[in-house]
């Protein structure tokens, strides 16, 4: 049985907006839910990045077009958008690590959107997703993208472990499909 729930498909397809209806349903039901999303930074119809969002509402940047790292620090870039690792780590780290050791068993769910390459130039960001995916009473409901070019390690193990669940979203499938994830994050932690 799956114990972890990972979403999967295209950019833009709905996988965040997916993860937020998911977080809203299981807190209804009483579940204790925490940790972050990513969302596009607009600039009126231009992309110019993206924040890094925790459940709890505190924001800050986890990229942005052609700016500059932080003095002292080397650049991390993905195509066009420069990683702030600082402000992604000092935002997604301490969430993850507090839903990881709150609660008994059967009691958190640890949201964690998105495993992507920005996110995987933090080396204390993989170990703090490792220790999600092994600590006790703790479901991992996250998103990852899909296969292309050069394989991403950290993925591709979540992608083979036998306790996650995975699911495709698709344009077609992505209003129907909530109910289905939500069922399967609940029965994982019984």
């Amino acid at each position: 049985m799956a114990r972890h729930v990972f979403l999967t498909g295209p950019p833009g397809v709905g996988k965040t907006t997916l993860i937020q209806k998911a977080c809203e349903a299981l807190q209804s039901s009483g579940v204790s839910v925490d940790g972050f999303y990513t969302q596009e930074v607009r600039q009126g119809t231009r992309r110019i990045g993206f924040d890094v969002v925790t459940l709890s509402g505190t924001r800050g940047p986890l990229s942005r077009v052609g700016s500059q790292p932080p003095p002292g620090k080397s650049e991390c870039r993905v195509g066009q958008y420069v990683v702030d690792l600082a402000s992604f780590e000092q935002l997604a780290l301490p969430v993850l690590r507090n839903a990881c050791s709150t609660g008994g068993p059967g009691q958190r769910v640890c949201v964690i959107d998105e495993i992507g390459k920005m996110e995987l130039f933090s080396q204390p960001f993989i170990q703090a997703v490792r220790q999600a995916l092994s600590a006790p009473g703790t479901t991992v409901l996250g998103t990852i993208p899909t296969p292309k070019g050069k394989p991403l390690a950290l993925v591709e193990e979540i992608r083979g472990r036998r306790d996650v669940a995975v699911f495709s979203v698709t344009k077609e499938n992505r209003n129907s499909l909530l109910s289905d994830i939500v069922t399967c994050v609940q029965s994982s932690r019984t």
